[in-house]
């Protein structure tokens, strides 16, 4: 992949907490939406609260497009709920978590979960992600045609000349 975008999407990070029914942590935190552009608010403001659970602001950040990657935005916009990862990285910060990275990448969002520390959620994305997305791709998306490789046909006899031109048992 390219180290620098071709297109950043600004996005503003919505995450929800709500009171554990657990005896070993107080609150479970997810990702649960992406805001069009950057709200102008600071991080970590609280939009909402019922009972025992609290919706935050939590941050911006910018879904980055690749040229290289244009098939794998394609197939996620062809699923039923195309989606915009969010990644939550444990923070040493005032909050338990920060915003570390938004993608619309599929595979990129799955290979956030390997560390197993972050939390990464399928958010639903935006219209108007979506339709930056699709024109990203028209304009970038270059058919790859799958070459399937030839392998040569096995000589059955070479490993008995081996042994009997001295090679090793």
């Amino acid at each position: 992949m390219s180290t620098t975008p071709l297109l950043r999407i600004p996005v503003g990070v919505v995450v929800e907490r709500h009171k554990a029914d657990s005896p070993w942590i107080d609150f479970v935190w997810r990702g649960i939406g992406v805001l069009p552009d950057e709200p102008e608010m600071k991080p970590w403001t609280l939009l909402r609260e019922e009972d025992e659970t609290a919706i935050y602001y939590a941050g911006s950040a910018t879904v980055d497009l690749y040229r290289s990657e244009t098939e794998r935005y394609r197939d996620n916009l062809a699923s039923r709920s195309p989606s915009i990862w969010v990644v939550l990285s444990p923070s040493e910060g005032p909050w338990p978590y920060a915003v570390s990275a938004v993608t619309a990448d599929p595979a990129e969002g799955e290979a956030f979960t390997i560390a197993g520390v972050n939390l990464v959620e399928a958010v639903p994305m935006p219209e108007v992600c979506r339709e930056a997305i699709e024109k990203f791709i028209g304009e970038h998306h270059v058919e790859r045609e799958f070459v399937k490789r030839k392998l040569g046909r096995a000589d059955p006899e070479a490993l008995a000349r081996r042994h009997q031109e001295g090679g090793h048992e």
